[in-house]
């Protein structure tokens, strides 16, 4: 398999004091041209954020988003780090090459609930459990999950604080 036919991700937004990290499946299009988290506009990953926190995090640019959510100890990242696929949708993720979550306690030690955004990061749910850490499985904030309404999905998110 040569990496050079493969789609790479974004790096991880995290630091040592996170204590939640939220891993999505991998960038859609819209946020790999932009080198930005859930940077689809129909995305409700930022309007769920704000939600939760009750911070207007969505109405931040992009930067201040990253450091609010860093000021609230959450991280960002994937599950996957490169992959094949065509569009945005999951379900075309093909050749998916996980990142190496290996050093997460050692480097994050305040490191301890993991929120999957959507069911595809959510596969590694039983892996991160059995490492020792609290999870969550989130409904996923894409827009293609739209049998959930936004308050249906917000119900489960809130349970991203713990």
């Amino acid at each position: 398999m040569q990496a050079s036919d493969l789609l790479t991700g974004i790096p991880p937004v995290i630091r040592p004091d996170t204590r939640i990290l939220i891993l999505g499946s991998f960038p859609g299009e819209a946020s790999l041209a932009a080198q930005r988290y859930y940077a689809h506009p129909r995305n409700l990953f930022w309007r769920l954020l704000s939600a939760v926190l009750d911070e207007d995090i969505a109405g931040l640019p992009y930067e201040a988003r990253l450091e609010r959510l860093l000021a609230h100890r959450i991280g960002l990242w994937d599950a996957i780090a490169a992959c094949k696929r065509e569009g945005s949708l999951d379900a075309s993720i093909r050749r998916a090459q996980h990142n190496d979550f290996t050093a997460l306690k050692r480097d994050c030690p305040a490191l301890r609930r993991i929120c999957f955004n959507g069911k595809t990061s959510g596969k590694l749910e039983p892996e991160f459990a059995a490492a020792g850490f609290e999870t969550l499985v989130l409904p996923s904030s894409s827009p293609a999950n739209a049998y959930l309404s936004f308050e249906q999905k917000l119900a489960v998110w809130r349970g991203i604080l713990g």
